[in-house]
């Protein structure tokens, strides 16, 4: 969602430069040639068309409706963007201590790919839940799994965690496809 909010503000940047860009070119090109028409946007059509619409008229309310609209989705996706974080114990009452998703992540996959008959894991991790993903080519997952299930939770308890996240582990073997 943090990608999302962070294109959509770039590109809401870059319309906003080019309009004021656009805008600086119509004022220029007004300042030194004033008789003649605008150099890109019809500015005096519009101008002509815009003057015979009421402000109560249903067109400009259905712009305002869905530009409203709009505005509070932008809202609720910046709203639900916020920092994934995990939180740990904390040392002492004015002091509060988090760490990110990938670093608790980073530190299970570095423990489980340190284990016996483990060629390869990638973790996923959040403050809910910690997936493990392993492979082995010596192991089967009946015996591998509970191994690493129990190194992970291991781990899980000695990691001074606020709240003790569920944890998943898969393995993925080629002795389990025979």
């Amino acid at each position: 969602m943090r990608i999302f909010v962070r294109l959509l503000s770039t590109l809401l940047g870059l319309a906003v430069a080019v309009a004021g860009a656009l805008l600086a070119l119509e004022v220029g090109w007004h300042w030194w040639r004033p008789a003649e028409a605008p150099l890109i946007v019809p500015w005096r059509d519009w101008q002509a068309s815009l003057s015979t619409v009421n402000w109560t008229a249903g067109p400009v309310r259905l712009v305002a409706a869905l530009v409203a609209v709009a505005g509070l989705v932008l809202l609720l996706f910046a709203a639900s963007a916020r920092r994934r974080a995990v939180r740990l114990t904390d040392p002492a009452e004015e002091v509060s201590v988090t760490t990110t998703p990938r670093s608790l992540a980073r530190l299970v996959g570095r423990h489980v790919r340190a284990e016996d008959n483990v060629t390869g894991a990638s973790v996923t991790a959040s403050a809910k839940k910690v997936r493990v993903r392993a492979t082995s080519r010596l192991s089967t997952e009946g015996e591998l799994r509970p191994e690493l299930l129990a190194t992970v939770r291991s781990l899980i308890d000695d990691v001074p965690l606020a709240r003790k996240p569920k944890v998943s582990v898969v393995v993925d073997s080629p002795k389990d496809r025979r």
